[in-house]
């Protein structure tokens, strides 16, 4: 009986067919989707050109491109060196780069010299693609933060208040030198006028004169034990700790700048929060970045990277970053309470933007009867024919003056009221808490933007675009921390985080369209 043998008898070192990498994938590979979206876009044209005069031909600039925006999509961060051993390894990637191994310094190389300047265009680019393709509604935008942390050492903090506090005291230490020089200096006809504060340009005016009347030569100067110092060389060199400890506190305040009381002295933009996830268990402060997105039909739309500790600071930035990527303004921006504040408010009504960011007491309000309907809160009073409060006790509140809310950038102000006469009213224990008469603060524009919010929030279309935010935004970040694995900057500086925030949006966005190219493709073939 003949016997079918099926086994091979090949060495691997010999050839084999076929000889195309392209037979070797898959027609439903990620790379094969990858390559059709890239090849409707003019990549070349996002690409800085550098001259070369000498030196090996370099790699082609879009094969490099190409294979960085898919190592973003295929494992979500991918490291330089990840990106030189998958070129090893793996026939998609041998195929993206026409089978060349470039080095992970070249990667890094191009990442700086090519990408930096111009992957914001890049993500608009690839995003406006896929848009077209997807039909995607840029108009119900859902936004949402959160804190990453930084890639910087955790005991690096620098204190903005801390250093002003400790300026304050060198100040004073500094009189009290000066005045004990002048007892030496006086006699010579001679005296520095002490000041308030000092700026180290003074000091070092200061040192350079007392060399000179004094005769003092560092050259000479002694040190080690047994050695005296003389009071001269003590006074010289105290000036010149102080000068270089005033310009370090100067420095630390410079850096920090007018919005951020701390910095990290090894990635100076960082700022230090309090992190949801504290694994050093003892309440500290971690440095970060507040990461922002703005999400439309699963995509990434906007991303932001803002070192403000809140998010109703970032909400204005965002949307002009959304604006001067797509030339207009969502009509329907979703956020949840972080979001909703005056300002953030009055923005939407300039820009034309509807309202549907919460208010910090929102879910009080909607969920707790007894507070909503309290008849002692100043939005509940009823008003007489004249427009004027009216408390529970049927006494007139009086209008005594307008107060500017501290830190408004609009200038906004409360209305401050007062109760014509409190006496003998039954309802005072509830109603108040001292024996004067009960005074409210109140804005009547912030009141009725609350009002609207609430009644936007409240519609059938307000609870659709809620659940939506929650499932889109919120969703987006668990993907990109738990699934895609990316929960912390890997770069430092606010331009290269915002470039690998960038890069890591891109590559979330062309993995969800594959995503759902594949589940078009199965129902498609299922019917």
């Amino acid at each position: 009986m003949k016997q079918n043998f099926t086994q091979l008898d090949f060495s691997p070192t010999q050839g084999v067919i076929p000889a195309f990498l392209t037979d070797y994938l898959d027609i439903c590979d990620p790379v094969v989707v990858f390559d059709e979206i890239m090849r409707r876009i003019d990549l070349e044209k996002y690409l800085k050109p550098l001259e070369q005069k000498t030196g090996r031909p370099r790699y082609n600039p879009v094969r490099i491109l190409k294979t960085i925006l898919f190592g973003f999509m295929d494992g979500g961060y991918s490291s330089l060196r990840e990106l030189e051993d998958r070129c090893r390894v793996d026939i998609r990637y041998k195929y993206l780069m026409a089978q060349e191994m470039p080095s992970y310094r070249t990667f890094g190389h191009f990442i700086e010299d090519f990408l930096e300047d111009n992957i914001e265009e890049l993500f608009k680019i690839i995003n406006e693609e896929i848009f077209k393709i997807e039909g995607t509604d840029l108009n119900h935008l859902y936004i949402d933060g959160s804190k990453f942390e930084a890639n910087a050492n955790k005991y690096s903090w620098v204190w903005k208040k801390a250093s002003e506090k400790s300026r304050y005291k060198l100040y004073g230490k500094i009189t009290i030198l000066l005045e004990s020089i002048n007892t030496e200096i006086v006699p010579l006809g001679l005296e520095i006028k002490t000041r308030s504060e000092y700026v180290p340009e003074y000091l070092d005016e200061i040192i350079s004169r007392y060399s000179e009347v004094m005769e003092i030569n560092p050259e000479t100067f002694v040190h080690g034990i047994g050695r005296r110092k003389t009071q001269k060389q003590r006074n010289y060199e105290l000036l010149s700790k102080y000068r270089d400890k005033l310009s370090q506190y100067i420095e630390h305040i410079r850096i920090s700048g007018e919005h951020r009381n701390s910095y990290s002295k090894t990635d100076p933009s960082a700022t230090f929060f309090r992190m949801k996830r504290d694994y050093m268990g003892n309440d500290q402060l971690l440095p970060g970045y507040n990461i922002q997105i703005g999400v439309a039909d699963e995509y990434i739309a906007v991303v932001d990277v803002q070192q403000y500790a809140s998010d109703m600071d970032c909400f204005v930035p965002l949307m002009e970053r959304f604006h001067k990527t797509y030339g207009f303004y969502p009509e329907y921006p979703v956020a949840d309470a972080g979001y909703g504040s005056y300002n953030n408010y009055l923005y939407c009504e300039q820009t034309g933007m509807k309202k549907y960011m919460k208010f910090p007491v929102y879910e009080k309000v909607v969920k707790n009867e007894k507070f909503r309907n309290d008849p002692f809160r100043a939005v509940n009073f009823a008003r007489d024919e004249e427009g004027n409060m009216i408390c529970p006790n049927g006494r007139k509140m009086i209008f005594s003056h307008r107060k500017a809310v501290k830190g408004n950038k609009y200038g906004r102000q409360e209305e401050i009221y007062q109760c014509e006469d409190c006496s003998g009213c039954p309802y005072a224990e509830q109603c108040k808490r001292t024996d004067n008469n009960r005074t409210i603060s109140l804005n009547e524009e912030l009141s009725s933007f609350h009002a609207e919010v609430l009644e936007n929030l409240e519609s059938i279309q307000g609870a659709y675009l809620r659940m939506n935010r929650s499932i889109q935004a919120e969703g987006t970040f668990g993907v990109m921390k738990y699934d895609r694995w990316y929960k912390r900057t890997v770069r430092r500086g606010m331009k290269s985080v915002m470039m690998e925030l960038f890069l890591v949006s891109i590559g979330h966005n062309l993995y969800k369209f594959y995503n759902k190219y594949i589940t078009l493709r199965g129902t498609m073939q299922a019917v």
